[in-house]
């Protein structure tokens, strides 16, 4: 097949949307798909263009057999909420020629549009029903609620309007998938066709990421004792994530708890905000991104996991870096509401606390510090669950096959009608 995918974030980032972009892309191609992409220089989180991409104009590379192009994009250095929007506007505007490009000469057998960014993908529907393609898109989170919900926009017209547009881009496409039950419910709530609806989840690599001794380098390298007990967060650092709980915990826990340890890695728009909330605490560390070939050595440091969230960001995405958490067989702790997509996958895993209670927290890490045997049981059970439902060679096959059968559905749909004014489909 011929697919186009049509997203912000691509390789080379290291983290979030970008990563399962790529490895979506890569892993098709492998299977002797042609893949096409239409992206933009990679910016995130940091929110800085590295300096080999910093241009106006279009680009393009290859990347491991997928063919690579990135539209210019404004960055803005500070992400608040309007400037989000000329962000993802500017993505949407550069990216429509590309798009249009590869549509007409190239001819996809299928387009599929990656949210966010949401802007972007109107157009992806819209030139996949004019050429005959099959249009599918794939929701990651809920960009317009987590904006208005977490409080980055607050104007109640703009959001009635935003989430009328909303509405109409996710009934436009051929098929709607997202990563969780309980976000597939909302995508129903939102008025998508049940029938279009799909599951597809993020994934892990239950090979390279398993259970393993915890004497890491980065022990060494954070002059982390063998009896110390260290949580680990590692992703994006921005104000959804809830981080500064972490921080609360650890002061509150830093003279009654010595041998309790966290490492916050990664990189983000609130990283110095946390670093300042952190400035006389011994027992809170920060590490950079780590590549990929430290990752799972990172994984395997810490003794727990710590996925905090705000309430208010209940059901609107479900943490991706769960799968490598589970895969190293660590126990979790997470906040989040009974109920929601969060605390049912975390279930049998880890323990579960209310959004925003930095007391529950700290007594979360005091029980699984004081109880081996239950961090034993709830890591087994976490390893099970990445493999019963994250394995990343289980996600894709099944990927793949649907598209295929989406394909086909889709000409046999349209072989009685003429192809729009462009040259012949080619036929392999």
């Amino acid at each position: 097949m011929r697919i186009l995918l049509v997203g912000i974030n691509y390789a080379p980032e290291l983290i979030g949307v970008a990563k399962y972009n790529t490895e979506l892309c890569e892993s098709l191609a492998s299977a002797g798909h042609e893949v096409r992409v239409v992206t933009a220089p990679p910016y995130y989180p940091e929110w800085n263009i590295p300096r080999a991409y910093r241009s106006w104009r279009y680009q393009a590379e290859t990347i491991n057999n997928v063919s690579v192009k990135r539209s210019p994009i404004y960055v803005p250095k500070t992400p608040t909420g309007a400037k989000r929007l000329v962000h993802h506007a500017s993505f949407a505007l550069t990216s429509a020629w590309p798009v249009i490009s590869e549509s007409l000469r190239w001819r996809p057998d299928v387009v599929f549009s990656v949210a966010p960014s949401l802007m972007s993908a109107a157009f992806t529907a819209w030139i996949a029903r004019r050429t005959g393609a099959f249009s599918w898109l794939h929701v990651q989170d809920f960009e317009v609620d987590a904006a208005f919900d977490l409080g980055i926009l607050s104007n109640k017209g703009l959001r009635s309007r935003m989430v009328t547009v909303e509405r109409a881009i996710l009934r436009s496409f051929d098929c709607v998938s997202t990563i969780s039950p309980q976000m597939l419910d909302r995508l129903a709530h939102k008025g998508v066709d049940p029938e279009k609806i799909r599951e597809f989840r993020n994934w892990t690599d239950t090979s390279q990421i398993s259970p393993g001794d915890g004497s890491t380098s980065f022990r060494k390298e954070l002059h982390l004792a063998d009896a110390d007990f260290v949580g680990l967060y590692s992703g994006t650092m921005s104000n959804k994530q809830g981080l500064d709980l972490i921080i609360e915990a650890a002061r509150e826990l830093q003279q009654s708890d010595p041998n309790v340890r966290f490492v916050l890695c990664g990189e983000g728009p609130h990283k110095a905000t946390l670093q300042g909330l952190a400035a006389g605490l011994t027992n809170v560390q920060f590490l950079g991104l780590q590549a990929d070939d430290r990752f799972a050595e990172l994984l395997r440091t810490a003794d727990f996991h710590l996925i905090p969230q705000k309430a208010e960001a209940a059901d609107l995405v479900l943490p991706s870096k769960l799968g490598g958490i589970f895969a190293t067989g660590r126990p979790v702790i997470a906040m989040s509401r009974p109920n929601t997509g969060l605390a049912n996958e975390v279930a049998g895993a880890g323990l579960v606390i209310p959004p925003g209670d930095t007391h529950a927290l700290a007594a979360a890490v005091r029980t699984l510090a004081g109880d081996p045997q239950l961090c034993s049981a709830l890591g087994k059970g976490a390893r099970e669950i990445a493999l019963s439902r994250w394995d990343k060679t289980a996600i894709l096959a099944a990927l793949e096959q649907t598209l295929v059968a989406s394909r086909e559905l889709r000409k046999t749909a349209t072989s009685r009608l003429p192809l729009s004014p462009a040259q012949p489909r080619a036929t392999k």
